[in-house]
């Protein structure tokens, strides 16, 4: 559903499960810090109301969003994590590069998904203004972060519920 039809921080709390025992990685593009910045605190502040200790989170940060997905990579490597959530912004300018990144980091992160054994949270804001982002980073559309920690805690809970039954 687009954004402009939906608030990104409504969600009923009820479907989502308890993050108490994750760990999770959060890799931050410092690329227009305003938004990125803004995404990670919705991302920390979610993961834990739903439980997650702050010192199971860890956080890097990257230069830009073509980064986050080798700096994703690296979390996956060089921690034991139940899922990565990966924000960045690329906001539209007067060259073809936004297209690049985006096409990039959008594939890089399907890669990763299907690569390891954990999940890659897509949290790339891709906006054709820095109002829109504003608007998707705790203005008017709500925030982007809050939806990837969700999605990264729904996600790795699954992955638990699939070993659970192999196991069986």
């Amino acid at each position: 559903m687009a954004t402009k039809l939906k608030n990104l921080s409504s969600y009923d709390s009820k479907t989502v499960p308890s993050a108490k025992k994750m760990i999770f990685g959060i890799v931050v593009s410092d690329w227009n810090s305003e938004i990125t910045h803004a995404l990670l605190k919705g991302a920390l502040e979610t993961l834990i109301a739903h439980g997650a200790k702050e010192e199971n989170i860890i956080v890097k940060h990257v230069p830009g969003s073509f980064e986050l997905t080798l700096g994703a990579q690296f979390m996956a490597e060089y921690a034991d994590l139940d899922g990565v959530i990966c924000l960045g912004c690329v906001i539209q300018g007067e060259t073809p590069h936004f297209n690049y990144v985006c096409q990039s980091v959008t594939h890089g992160i399907t890669e990763l998904n299907l690569s390891y054994n954990i999940p890659f949270v897509f949290g790339l804001l891709t906006t054709n203004t820095l109002d829109q982002a504003k608007d998707r980073a705790g203005g008017k559309h709500g925030n982007k972060g809050i939806e990837a920690a969700i999605t990264v805690i729904k996600m790795a809970e699954l992955q638990r519920e699939m070993e659970e039954l192999e196991d069986k």
